[in-house]
Parts: C-alpha cells; structure tokens; sequence
C-alpha cells in the first residue's frame, strides 16, 4: 500500500497523537521525512514553500498538495475508510463527533495551551491570576466532558470515533502536567475514558506510557545572577573651598525644574473625579439616587468631557475573557492619568465574535492629553460624546451600567477604570 502522504511533526504533540491514531485504525501508511528539527526545518525556503505558516503537523499528500491543522488531517484520513465508524454511524453522528472535537480544541486545549506558555515564559511575562484563569477554563471544559462521560463509554454512541482519540490525546497532556491527583479525583469517568482509548491494542505505541502529575507543573522564576561586589572606589582629593555664591550657583545647576502636566494648569472645575468614582462604586448606576443621578447634578462640561472609545482592530478578537484581558491591559498602561480618568469598557458579543466598546470621562476637551499616557491608546477611536444628545446619552448611560448594545452585540464582560 503507497502511503497517503508524507508528515512533518513531532511526537508529543496531542495532534501527531490523533493523526497517527486514525492511520493505525484504518490500516494506512504514512511516510515520514528523513530528518525533522523543530524550529529549524520548519523555517527553511523549502519547508515555507510547501507549508507558509512553518506550522506543524504538517502533510503533503501524494499529488503534491499540502494540509496542516492536525485535527483536519486526521479527520481526513478518517474520510479514507468511511466504514471504521471514525466520524460516526450517521449524518447526525457526524455532526456531534464535528461538534465535540471544536468543544476540546476551544474549551480545553486552548486553555491548556495558554498555560504551558505562561508556565514555560514562552507567552508573557508570568501572572499567577491569569494562568489562574486558563487553568479554571480548562477544568470547565473537562467537567462538561465529566459530566457527559457519566452515562455513555464514548462521547458518541457506543463506538469509537475520532472525537474520543482527540480527547484522549488532549488529556495526555493534561494528566501528566496541569491534572493533579485531587483534580483527577473529581475526573473519573474522564480518566477512565482515557485509559481506555489509550489502552487499545492499536493505540498503546502510540499513546505510550504516562505519569500521572500528583501535583501541577508550576511557574519557577529564573534564578537571579550574582553580581561581582564593586571594588570601593578610590578617595577623592579634597576639593578646594569655594566662595558661597559659588556653592549656591554649582547646587542648582543640575536640577531640572519639574514639569507641570498641562491638565493641572486648566481652569479649577467643581466636579471632584473622585467623588463620582466613590459615587459609581457605592451606587447603584441607574435608578434614583443612583450613580448616574449623582453624575448629571455634579458633572462640570466646560472643564471635562465624555467620550465614547472603540478598538479598532476587533477581527483580531478571539475568546472574550482574552479581549478582557486587553482592556485591563489598556487601563494598566493608562496609569499615569489616573487622576484625569474614569473609564467604563467592555467585550460585546461571544467568541470569535466580539467587539471591544465603552466610555471615558476625562479631564478636558480633547481625549488625547489623557489617554496617550497608554503606549496603544491609537489602537483605539475616540468620540466626544454630547450628553443633551439622546443617542449619546443612552450610549454612555448603557456603558456605565454594563448593558450596553453594539450591532446585536451585547455586553459580555467588562472593567472600570478608577
């Protein structure tokens, strides 16, 4: 039998796991390179010819055509021998083997991946709170699969297909490194799926053996070098006295007077940012007597201004806790003008479909002076809002109160700048 193609990839990856799984079910043959260093190969003129993205697993069919994205290799080696059930027993199978395989990528491998990266420093720089948040998305997604898994052998119907081999090949990842031993005790129809998919005659070269983690793979912050102790400089000569003007006159010359933020020079406003932050947080924000009551009575329009703010770059969003992220991120860097600043921001919309929209009072009549303390802020338009307009005010009222709307799109998440 000629092989179907030849594949580039690595043996630990959870997609070889799947493609090579599938070949070994279906009794077909695969051809491998004769060398392969990741990192390397995958970045030569001949690789990036056949493969643009370098990414891997990565498989040339036999007529020359070239396919990455591991799930869909094997998804069409499986298409191959329609009659090993793989991809389901009917229309309707293979739509929920469709569905569950998309569930492991985005809910559990994603997620998975997130913290290998942060773990390893590959990612960001380390952050206990967000790897915290990667790891409870991840677990969400194995408790839907736990809770699933309760009454049935496979994810569907009573046969393998390829949505359990993605699965397990997923969890081997999991269960060797982020899956402690309490975890694994909450896990133990998924556990036991994977032992048994991984045990199959087939299936255990491929699977090999695993160690189970007893505790999580953590975060160990590199060791800080040791500095070679200065030598003690050598005494200086005395100096010769210097008449007192002197003195006076050499002491200033190196200070530089500070200089004054423009904001701090405009016209003194009554309306205290403070006052309304403790307002918006002890307040309820719509309602008498609420935040917003308290903003009309109080706001200054001559000395501040309201802003709607929109990311311009929203087609580069994926999952909403992620785009939540970037506006944390944004308010972060806009520390500098804290006290010129209130912000209401958030994602609109769900996955892979969300746009990133909110509102600012600031200090002033131009948006600018306040928000180019953030390195960003042009990722981001800017429109002065005007408050007796109806549509504005619904605008920035709904921000403020996380129930604001955007092209169908409704508020998901959000945070405040305060």
């Amino acid at each position: 039998m000629a092989p179907v193609g030849t594949l580039w990839h690595v043996e630990s990856m959870w997609q070889s796991v799947s493609i090579k799984s599938v070949a070994a079910l279906t009794n077909q043959e695969l051809a491998y390179p004769e060398s392969y260093t990741h990192f390397e190969t995958n970045k030569t003129p001949e690789f990036l010819a056949k493969f643009p993205h370098g990414k891997i697993p990565a498989l040339e069919l036999a007529d020359g055509r070239s396919v990455t994205e591991g799930v869909v290799i094997a998804q069409y080696l499986a298409s191959l021998a329609p009659n090993s059930g793989l991809l389901g027993q009917s229309k309707e199978d293979e739509i929920e083997v469709a569905q569950w395989i998309h569930f492991i990528e985005s809910e559990i491998q994603t997620y998975n991946q997130f913290q290998f990266q942060l773990v390893m420093g590959f990612l960001a720089p380390y952050a206990k709170p967000i790897r915290d948040t990667f790891h409870e998305r991840a677990l969400r997604g194995l408790m839907t699969v736990e809770t699933h898994l309760a009454t049935r052998t496979y994810l569907v119907g009573e046969r393998l297909t390829l949505a359990d081999i993605v699965l397990a090949a997923v969890n081997r990842r999991s269960f060797d490194s982020f899956i402690d031993a309490l975890t694994r005790a909450k896990l133990v129809n998924t556990l036991r799926h994977f032992e048994t998919v991984s045990n199959k005659p087939a299936l255990k070269p491929i699977f090999g053996s695993i160690t189970y983690a007893e505790t999580a793979v953590q975060f160990k912050p590199p060791a800080k070098e040791k500095k070679e102790p200065k030598p003690a400089p050598a005494p200086k000569a005395a100096a010769k006295p210097k008449a007192a003007e002197e003195e006076e006159e050499e002491s200033f010359a190196d200070e530089k007077p500070k200089e004054k933020n423009p904001l701090d020079l405009l016209p003194k406003s009554n309306f205290n940012l403070e006052d309304w932050k403790r307002a918006y947080s002890n307040k309820e924000t719509r309602g008498a007597g609420g935040a917003l009551e308290w903003f009309y009575e109080n706001f200054d329009k001559d000395g501040f201004s309201v802003w709607r703010v929109d990311f311009k770059y929203n087609e580069e969003l994926t999952q909403v806790f992620m785009s939540s992220n970037q506006i944390g991120g944004f308010f972060n860097r806009l520390e500098a003008s804290r006290k010129y600043l209130f912000g209401s921001v958030g994602v609109l919309g769900e996955n892979n479909a969300s746009v990133i929209s909110g509102a600012l009072i600031l200090r002033g009549q131009e948006a600018k002076p306040v928000v180019e303390a953030a390195p960003d802020w042009e990722s981001y338009d800017y429109k002065k809002l005007d408050l007796s307009n109806e549509e504005d005010k619904k605008f920035f009222e709904a921000a403020l109160a996380w129930d604001l709307e955007v092209d169908g799109k409704a508020w998901k998440d959000g945070k405040n700048f305060k």
